[in-house]
């Protein structure tokens, strides 16, 4: 019977001691969790479910005990007489021993103060309430020690920081997986001086042998008007880039570039439009009308085809 009372204030002991540790190690549990893959996750469940079963098992064999002890005591009358364990420890744990109310007992417990003809009693503090206050003064010193003396965990404003670069992270993997799932669907027109200078700089490496320096045109089309073969929004000329016009000469890029590079390239082409070349090939294709006042590289952009010899007859 002591080994299990002592057994049993170890183990509130040490659950009280846990919220301790939780603050400094939350956040590693969860990237922990969000790193597992399926079968990871899924092992995990089924552990979960053992260990669901074992304590549902316990609980049964708990029961089961109980209610052999209640058999035993109903056909031993000397032994029902004796109180049970459970009984032993709320006694001593959780109610206590309470006075009677009335007579002789209930004026030992009368103190001075009288309110109205309501008397206060000398009460005791029942043994539960009292062990939560103690559990609450040793959890107070092992924070203190923890944080403070010791210096082991983290204070509000580390967490803070540290939750920033751990966002940080994420943020940079997130654009990571983002441009490198970039497609002719989900491509747009990235207007920022990096991108744009980085489109440039891929474009005279690679373009200017058929579209000029100034995407005047030569064998390849005139990149400056408003007629295209292909289409003229930024998801149309993003797809050329990467599949290419095989049957025109337009090798596909797919292989030599990345998407993210593929979209800076096709950025610096749409800055093109609108611009003098120094000598420009003359429109091929249909006009290209975007939907909105500016070409903002939006999939439901519209292009309205005119054909050249209809505009040429209008001049």
């Amino acid at each position: 019977m002591k080994k299990f009372k002592s057994s049993l204030l170890l183990l509130l002991g040490m659950f009280s001691a846990l919220p301790t540790f939780a603050q400094a190690s939350e956040s590693s549990w969860f990237a922990n969790l969000q790193s597992m893959d399926s079968t990871q996750l899924t092992l995990l469940v089924i552990l979960g479910i053992v260990l669901s079963v074992i304590v549902l098992l316990l609980v049964l064999l708990i029961y089961l005990m109980t209610f052999m002890s209640a058999v035993f005591r109903k056909e031993n009358p000397e032994i029902a007489s004796q109180p049970s364990w459970w009984d032993e420890f709320k006694l001593k744990y959780i109610t206590g021993k309470m006075r009677p109310v009335g007579g002789k007992e209930e004026k030992a417990l009368m103190m001075d103060h009288s309110y109205d003809g309501i008397v206060e009693l000398d009460n005791k503090m029942p043994p539960w309430l009292a062990n939560v206050f103690f559990l609450t003064i040793g959890f107070a010193v092992i924070y203190f020690t923890y944080y403070t003396v010791l210096g082991l965990g983290q204070t509000q404003l580390e967490e803070y920081a540290e939750e920033h670069r751990i966002a940080a992270i994420q943020i940079e993997q997130y654009k990571a997986l983002a441009v490198s799932s970039i497609d002719e669907t989900s491509v747009v027109f990235d207007e920022s001086p990096v991108a744009i200078a980085a489109g440039q700089s891929i474009y005279s490496a690679n373009c200017v042998a058929c579209h000029a320096q100034d995407g005047g045109g030569g064998v390849g089309s005139n990149l400056t008007d408003e007629y295209w073969k292909h289409g003229g929004s930024i998801n149309d000329i993003f797809k050329v880039i990467k599949y290419g016009v095989p049957e025109k000469g337009m090798i596909p890029w797919q292989d030599q570039l990345s998407p993210e590079q593929m979209q800076q390239v096709s950025s610096f082409v749409k800055t093109l439009q609108g611009t003098t070349p120094a000598n420009p090939k003359e429109a091929e294709g249909d006009r290209y009308v975007p939907a909105g006042p500016a070409e903002t590289a939006k999939p439901d952009s519209v292009a309205v085809p005119v054909k050249v010899e209809a505009v040429a007859e209008a001049k």
